[in-house]
């Protein structure tokens, strides 16, 4: 079993980050931040962290538009998403994702959490710690992958368990 922490969307907050790290410090295998934390690449709170660039990250021009990483046997792809109008839809990030051999997709831009399946491609969206959209819960999440299911459970910046968000998915 491996397990990734996923946050996007963290506009400058740094207290924030560096408490939800100490507060799962100890179990977790990858972290991932999936853009707009407008803060500097070599950011003390981002240490760590597999993050990419926002439409937000000015100080974090160094950042890269996209990662590939594994997470126990299965392939991540990770974006902010503003540059595959994943407001709009999500079509042209899963024909992204497809291309790298990524299973999972870990995005942002949105503020919206979510986790569904779709053609056996996993999405996921971790909200956002600052300006949430679609519930007023500030949200990260937490990936787990073993060899028969995915699961993605969604936190709030308090670290209290969101069952209503939360998903797990079949896996082959």
């Amino acid at each position: 079993m491996a397990k990734a922490l996923i946050v996007s969307d963290s506009h400058g907050l740094k207290e924030e980050l560096i408490t939800i790290k100490r507060r799962h410090e100890d179990k977790i295998d990858l972290w991932i931040h999936c853009g707009d934390s407008e803060l500097q690449t070599n950011a003390k709170e981002l240490s760590g962290f597999v993050a990419v660039r926002g439409n937000m990250d000015f100080l974090g021009k160094d950042f890269p538009n996209e990662a590939i990483e594994m997470l126990g046997n299965k392939c991540i792809y990770i974006t902010h998403g503003h540059l595959y109008d994943v407001k709009m839809s999500h079509l042209s990030l899963a024909f992204r994702a497809e291309e790298t051999g990524a299973s999972i997709a870990c995005f942002g831009h949105s503020h919206v959490a979510e986790a569904y399946e779709r053609e056996g491609m996993v999405f996921i969206n971790p909200g956002s710690i600052r300006l949430p959209r679609g519930t007023f819960k500030k949200t990260y999440a937490i990936l787990e992958v073993n060899q028969s299911n995915i699961s993605v459970v969604f936190y709030s910046v308090e670290g209290k368990q969101i069952d209503s968000l939360s998903k797990e998915f079949k896996v082959n």
